[in-house]
């Protein structure tokens, strides 16, 4: 294993109607809500997505780094949490090119560093480690340390990729793929998309006006005529494949 996207984090203002709208829409149902993200000011839902996991958070008090996230962007992508087999080499990296670890989790089973997003750009990247989760289906910390074995098949069979964005795509590609080490290539439109075990990152222009984020994820999805009709009947901005929900772009295929 090298790294794996094991975890989209989001963040919304309020929790309670984007489960609603994930259930609904996307057919995905909570797993687990986590109590200790209250020492950081949050509520938050967890979703298993195939092997991987879809998280929303909230803030709950005032003054919390994803509360000034909000004012800055709205609902939307916040991190991208990825797995590793040894967090050693990935500090030591990080160490050497000066990014910095704006938080550290450690447990007995897990440890995770979170990088500064002014260090990397777009997103909170994060590396974890999870004792015995090598096994593609294997346990996750923040889902109750179960495996997605033990969950029900959703209408979304996977997350593929993620999508940033930025005024220069490609200058936030090289900082990512500096930081996670592994090589840029090009998708069919030529833009810079960075590999990961599962899924890939792809790195596009932003065209809104909310500038550089996380702002797009990729699913596999069981019936994509279903899933679009049923946004549709929400009134979730929907054009061709995709589906706008959460200040997030859904792409499903």
């Amino acid at each position: 294993m090298n790294l794996r996207m094991r975890q989209i984090c989001l963040v919304a203002r309020q929790l309670a109607p984007v489960v609603e709208t994930f259930r609904d829409v996307f057919g995905l149902e909570v797993c687990h809500r986590d109590p200790g993200v209250g020492k950081y000011g949050l509520e938050n839902a967890l979703f298993p997505v195939g092997n991987g996991f879809l998280e929303v958070v909230a803030p709950v008090k005032d003054g919390t780094t994803a509360g000034r996230y909000l004012e800055r962007r709205g609902d939307g992508g916040y991190m991208v949490i990825t797995q590793c087999a040894d967090l050693g080499p990935r500090r030591e990296r990080c160490d050497t090119l000066g990014v910095r670890v704006a938080n550290e989790i450690r447990y007995p089973d897990y440890q995770e560093l979170q990088l500064h997003p002014r260090d990397v750009g777009a997103a909170m990247l994060s590396f974890s480690r999870q004792e015995g989760g090598e096994p593609a289906d294997g346990p996750w910390h923040p889902a109750a340390s179960r495996s997605t074995s033990a969950f029900l098949a959703a209408s979304v069979r996977s997350m593929t990729g993620a999508e940033l964005q930025s005024d220069d795509p490609e200058r936030l590609a090289r900082r990512w793929s500096e930081v996670m080490e592994l090589p840029l290539s090009r998708d069919g439109r030529s833009r810079p998309v960075i590999a990961l075990d599962d899924a890939r990152l792809r790195f596009v222009p932003a065209t809104d006006s909310r500038g550089e984020g996380l702002a797009g994820l990729h699913l596999d999805c069981a019936d994509k005529g279903r899933l679009l009709s049923r946004a549709r009947s929400k009134n979730l901005a929907a054009e061709g494949d995709m589906v706008v929900a959460c200040g997030m772009r859904f792409y499903v295929v």
